[in-house]
């Protein structure tokens, strides 16, 4: 299911994007739930509350609030909702983008534009689920799109996974059970039983360590440097990808 929400101090707007939603997912036979909201107030309480979406339709200029500030609050409990900014100027369309929004909705809001909007979007959300871990952590649920994902470290009951842009997001578990989680996803290694590699992101292999794009070193247990260069490389041929000798 898509879970779709947004939010405009115009009526008028919400009903309309309302019966936009109905034609679509009737006429596309699409599974989709959404919650409209008059008063960015409201929208913020239930994102604060946990309320998680997949696609978020927010209206820039608000009694009281710019919706470019809104969404710079939302991004504090949710960096995966897709953000489409509706709006009857192109006058925030640079601002728009500064909090990672997906598109930029120019009222009035035409149906065949909108549906083809909503396929994109659609298309975007249930590739990145398919491709994502989601987990329960400490500041709530996080979705960690797998392709970011540079390795995952295990200290204790705690396992650390270290994302492309730097961030870092903690949650109790153990490694054996992410590696049975992500057994699916060919690009994952274990080289060490405390951790776990993305080879997409693999710089250097040496007989001590794996060097990783973000200067990260892995160590390698004793003797077994050849088998971890044997699963790489045969990694590397079946993705295709060039390989010198």
């Amino acid at each position: 299911m898509i879970k779709v929400a947004f939010c405009d101090d115009d009526l008028s707007v919400l009903n309309e994007i309302s019966g936009l939603l109905d034609q679509y997912r009737v006429e596309h036979n699409r599974d989709i739930a959404y919650s409209a909201f008059h008063s960015p107030l409201e929208l913020l309480a239930e994102i604060e509350k946990g309320m998680r979406v997949d696609i978020l339709f927010l209206d820039v200029i608000m009694p009281g609030e710019n919706g470019i500030n809104v969404a710079k609050e939302i991004r504090e409990y949710d960096s995966n909702v897709k953000i489409i900014f509706l709006t009857s100027s192109s006058e925030f369309a640079v601002q728009s983008y500064t909090v990672g929004a997906y598109f930029y909705q120019l009222k009035p809001i035409w149906a065949e534009s909108f549906f083809r909007l909503m396929d994109s979007v659609i298309s975007e959300c249930k590739k990145e689920q398919e491709f994502s871990l989601i987990l329960r952590c400490k500041t709530g649920i996080t979705r960690i799109e797998l392709s970011r994902l540079i390795y995952c470290e295990v200290l204790g009951r705690t396992l650390l996974f270290y994302l492309e842009n730097g961030k870092v997001v903690e949650r109790v578990g153990s490694m054996d059970e992410l590696c049975d989680q992500l057994a699916q996803y060919e690009s994952f290694l274990r080289p060490h039983r405390s951790f776990l590699v993305n080879m997409e992101y693999v710089q250097n292999i040496s007989h001590r360590a794996i060097t990783l794009s973000n200067l990260t070193e892995i160590p390698i247990p004793h003797g077994k440097c050849s088998e971890i260069k044997n699963k790489y490389l045969d990694y590397v041929f079946r993705r295709k990808q060039v390989c010198l000798p």
